[in-house]
């Protein structure tokens, strides 16, 4: 399980990099999106992987991994943004922006820890197709659930989909990462 821990720090290292830095250059503009927004853009770049998992051709330079990295950043938005709930569209501070990062990141990383526990690390036996496949899956699900204004009868929540999602993406890095070293 070090291991395991190690590799999802350094997965969500990459990601929080870039979203700290696109943080420093565009502000917090994420605060104007909707659930339904922040599930859409997780989509796109779900669908995107797919493409390229089953294309050989590729037009724009942004890889699976960045994609899978973006998906993360788009997780923990959703997860702030659930947080937050008002409709007032505020600019957080960098400080506040990676701290509600940082405690994002900290629950979903012991969700991961106790389902690796029950699970035996299950996922190291998956395919990356599986990962983007589950994404989907899953933002099909959470648009369900916003249609349903939330409202679940026996069915986890719009957060507990999006740390699922999020921990997809570090999965499918840390099998990507393991892949181009060997």
């Amino acid at each position: 399980m070090t291991k395991t821990i190690e590799q999802y720090n350094a997965a969500i290292a990459s990601a929080r990099d870039i979203f700290m830095k696109k943080a420093s250059d565009y502000g917090t503009s994420w605060r104007v999106l909707r659930p339904i927004s922040v599930a859409d853009q997780i989509y796109i770049k779900a669908r995107r992987i797919r493409q390229l998992q089953e294309n050989e051709l590729q037009l724009v330079a942004d890889d699976i991994p960045s994609e899978f990295r973006g998906i993360i950043n788009y997780a923990i938005i959703g997860l702030i943004q659930l947080d937050i709930n008002n409709d007032e569209i505020e600019t957080l501070p960098l400080e506040e922006c990676a701290s509600r990062y940082d405690e994002k990141v900290s629950i979903v990383r012991q969700l991961m820890e106790m389902k690796n526990h029950d699970y035996g690390e299950a996922w190291r036996e998956m395919s990356q197709e599986s990962f983007a496949d589950l994404i989907m899956m899953k933002i099909y699900r959470m648009k369900q659930i916003i249609r349903n204004e939330g409202k679940t009868i026996i069915s986890e929540g719009l957060d507990a989909n999006y740390m699922d999602i999020m921990n997809y993406a570090v999965f499918a890095l840390i099998l990507l990462a393991e892949a181009e070293q060997q």
